[in-house]
């Protein structure tokens, strides 16, 4: 299997984790939500996976293009 990193498009913070490792995924599902400048800010997946690490949680602090999932497929 392969993985893909999915990447902030924007700093901010993490807001709300909606998945957890070892969950499976449908491309276009939510992952996570960033709050920046005040703005929610949902982050999708973007292919059928399986969430193989998280590497943020909630209330960290993101700067652009961090990574924020790997997802296996």
């Amino acid at each position: 299997m392969e993985s893909i990193e999915v990447k902030a498009e924007i700093s901010g913070s993490i807001w709300k984790v909606l998945v957890s490792e070892g969950e499976q995924v449908t491309a276009g599902d939510t992952l996570l939500i960033i709050e920046s400048m005040k703005m929610e800010i949902p982050v999708e997946a973007p292919q059928d996976g399986i969430v193989e690490h998280l590497h943020v949680k909630e209330t960290d602090t993101i700067e652009e293009e961090q990574v924020l999932v790997s997802i296996k497929y």
